[in-house]
């Protein structure tokens, strides 16, 4: 919706009204199409930089608006959470070395940003698809940025939708979850690319654009795990559709399509298709003031502003989107990428922008017209894939089944390079960013790949929390010294400096919980506890509420044999004088409650429900590291 001040349509009237004013801006946009109005023969690069901020224990941060008053610089703006910020960097031309000038003005500009957050409580700025120290009670409406337009979108949406949003992503591992605002999207953050096209070439760029989406997602994904879990490739891309799906039954029943979605089909006839089959299929749910008549401005020759136009298609969220723009009186068209990630550095960023440019630029004749070509269910399943798999996908590229590495490096990369030679691009500067895309190629490492392999070593020594944490402050770190995400080591797990890791009990607690059922025999209780090699389990009801704890020391004492032993349930013994504490509780008390009484569990417990549990083990790892910790403090001092 960009900064328009924007009201909610709540009556006949009001959507009578906008509707007026966007069927007013789609017979001017189509007036400038038929007359040439467009600017031609000059191609412009531009992008938008959505940034995380965190404090200094690398958990986000509210202080969005004053890192952004104290910067005090056009190019940032704000985002729906209080833990983002935006950075709107100029267009450049497509000539000479451009992509090296972004790389410049970007850096210049975070380097800015660096300097304030960390004079504001040492917080911290962080290029992440998904930050990975998200929780799920950062994702509350008190965390939306207090500006009209943003809470306005959150209450017409919920609105529509009519009950809580539903996650349900299934990747490694499995989310499911309700939320009750729009403040899951605010979990995206991306590098979006602009590229300023001519008007009589729209429709190929815009289909190939759609063509070549997924290839290259597979080797920027940079966004593997969303609140703790392993998930997609990229799992914005589930992500961002689910967290503001409108549709209830009623609109599943009709195919309704999400407003978050890849696109529907090709464009054969006009760019127009794309704008009227999106007013066809979404109502307007947002209206504003408009003060232009588009169609009487643009006779006068005065290139229209298409206030309804834009407002409507801010609102729908394609992973391609075609765009309309003006200034001083140009009216232009340009093609916005969304789906690359923020991160993993600003010159793997620059690098995709660059690959992505190249190849919309290198697009063959032979693929004009593609509908012939290529049926649209290809291009979309290819995207859904790479966002899946990243790297590792196998493509079906024109009914030809190639592997991502393969398209990239023999087919992509130099029709990437011949496009940006066509463009006049410094074939220096060509080589340099298109190497750093092989070198992913070469070692098989994308941001995603690297977040996944180093948590899985870090869980093995490491509990949940921490682990994203040293994640987090290895990403800071390797984007300080704007290292590729092929130079970035493997994480060393005591490197990690936060005082505050093992402060609470949600950080250290065990997660991956087995749970007894009270009428469960009790041999069967012993065994699930040899099995998985722990020595205490949780007892449910048929309520799926906790209701006692077993230690394995009471299991090791009785004779199975014994006919009266064989056929007790859990619920026979059972202790039901069990330890609780919430998970925001502190380790002290923990600590304390382990040492002075009988009971070696603790059962961690939120809102009636089982999250965790805090055994004597979880105490002596916790208490080891810590004194590693300390010991690699102390030399770090000397």
């Amino acid at each position: 919706m960009g900064s328009q001040a924007v009201s909610a349509i709540k009556t006949q009237k009001d959507r009578k009204e906008f509707v007026h004013h966007l069927l007013n801006d789609m017979e001017a946009f189509e007036y400038m199409i038929k007359n040439n109005l467009f600017e031609t023969g000059i191609h412009r690069v531009g992008a938008e930089q959505e940034l995380c901020i965190v404090d200094k224990d690398f958990r986000p941060s509210t202080k969005a608006l004053e890192i952004l008053e104290k910067i005090n610089d056009s190019h940032y703006t704000t985002e729906l959470a209080l833990f983002n910020l935006e950075i709107n960097l100029d267009p450049f031309e497509l000539k000479n070395k451009c992509f090296t000038n972004i790389e410049k003005q970007l850096t210049s500009l975070l380097d800015k940003g660096y300097k304030v957050a960390e004079s504001i409580d040492n917080n911290k700025i962080i290029l992440a698809g998904i930050l990975p120290t998200l929780r799920k009670k950062d994702l509350v409406f008190k965390n939306v940025t207090p500006f009209k337009r943003y809470k306005t979108l959150n209450n017409v949406l919920k609105k529509m939708r009519g009950d809580d949003f539903k996650l349900h992503i299934q990747g490694v591992d499995e989310l499911i979850l309700k939320h009750k605002s729009i403040l899951f999207e605010a979990c995206n953050t991306s590098f979006q690319v602009h590229l300023q096209i001519n008007p009589e070439e729209a429709i190929d760029k815009y289909n190939w654009s759609q063509v070549i989406a997924g290839p290259l997602l597979s080797i920027m994904t940079n966004s593997p795990i969303l609140l703790g879990k392993e998930l997609w490739s990229e799992t914005r891309i589930a992500l961002f559709q689910q967290s503001i799906d409108l549709r209830n039954v009623t609109h599943f029943s009709r195919e309704q399509k999400p407003r978050v979605s890849f696109g529907n089909n090709w464009i054969k006839d006009s760019i127009l298709e794309l704008f009227t089959d999106d007013i066809s299929r979404y109502p307007p749910i947002v209206s504003s003031k408009f003060k232009e008549d588009s169609i009487e401005a643009v006779k006068k020759g005065i290139m229209p502003q298409l206030k309804a136009f834009n407002l409507h298609n801010g609102t729908l969220y394609k992973w391609n989107r075609l765009c309309y723009g003006v200034h001083k009186n140009v009216a232009h068209l340009r093609i916005e990428n969304r789906y690359i990630p923020a991160g993993p550095s600003v010159k793997d960023e620059i690098s995709n922008a660059l690959l992505w440019v190249g190849v919309m630029q290198g697009m063959p004749k032979q693929y004009e017209k593609i509908w012939r070509k290529m049926p649209f269910n290809d291009a979309r399943g290819n995207f859904i894939n790479a966002a899946r798999t990243g790297i590792n996908t196998y493509f079906n590229w024109f009914d030809k089944g190639i592997s991502a590495k393969k398209l990239l490096e023999n087919i992509l990369i130099p029709m990437a390079k011949e496009g940006l030679l066509k463009s006049d691009i410094d074939e220096t500067e060509i080589d340099y960013y298109l190497g750093i895309i092989q070198k992913r190629i070469d070692t098989s490492i994308t941001g995603s790949k690297w977040l996944v392999k180093n948590k899985r070593k870090l869980r093995k020594e490491v509990s949940r929390y921490e682990s994203h944490v040293i994640l987090t402050e290895n990403m800071y770190k390797n984007q300080r010294l704007n290292k590729t995400i092929s130079e970035w080591e493997s994480v060393d797990i005591y490197k990690n400096n936060s005082d505050k890791k093992y402060d609470k009990v949600y950080k250290i607690m065990s997660t991956s919980l087995f749970v007894a059922h009270e009428n469960d025999l009790l041999k069967l209780v012993l065994k699930i506890m040899e099995w998985k090699k722990i020595h205490h389990i949780p007892v449910v009801d048929k309520h799926n509420k906790i209701v006692g704890v077993i230690e394995k020391i009471q299991l090791d004492v009785l004779d199975f044999s014994s006919k009266k032993v064989k056929n007790r349930v859990a619920k026979n013994i059972m202790n039901k004088n069990y330890d609780v504490l919430d998970p925001e509780a502190t380790y002290k008390e923990a600590k304390k409650l382990i040492l002075n009484t009988k009971n070696t569990c603790i059962a961690v417990v939120k809102e009636d429900k089982l999250v965790g549990i805090f055994t004597k083990s979880d105490l002596i790892r916790t208490e080891k590291n810590k004194k590693i910790n300390e010991q690699a403090d102390r030399n770090s001092i000397f």
